[in-house]
């Protein structure tokens, strides 16, 4: 079950933000959701689709994903897991060519202040 941090979160196609994925449990809440507020100082927003290439990029800068973390409950991510991203790190990835695809209807709206929606969309895929 999903308790949502912010019930009214918009998603940026301007509709409700839907969840992202609860298996593995992501968003900065650990609800599932790509919510923000006020203590995400790191815009966890964009719902992607882990790619290798991503997670090699990720790991090349210093954030690995893949490697689990049994003290923080992180089983690691692989190839197909859909994961809350900080909105400038899926920047720094497609200025990289390394960006994944992400579902827009679980990418939180705050994404827009980062990247623009015609950016995105051609990254678009379906949950």
């Amino acid at each position: 079950m999903i308790t949502r941090y912010d019930a009214q979160a918009r998603n940026v196609l301007g509709t409700e933000l839907q969840p992202c994925a609860l298996d593995p449990v992501t968003g900065f809440y650990r609800n599932g959701c790509c919510e923000t507020g006020p203590q995400d100082t790191g815009l966890h927003t964009v719902c992607a689709v882990m790619t290798e290439a991503f997670l090699a990029f990720s790991r090349s800068v210093g954030n690995d994903l893949s490697t689990p973390v049994p003290d923080y409950n992180f089983p690691g991510l692989k190839p197909g897991d859909h994961w809350c991203l900080c909105a400038p790190r899926w920047k720094e990835a497609l200025d990289a060519g390394a960006a994944p695809n992400i579902i827009l209807e679980a990418t939180h709206e705050e994404t827009l202040a980062i990247v623009s929606l015609d950016i995105l969309k051609p990254y678009a895929v379906s949950k």
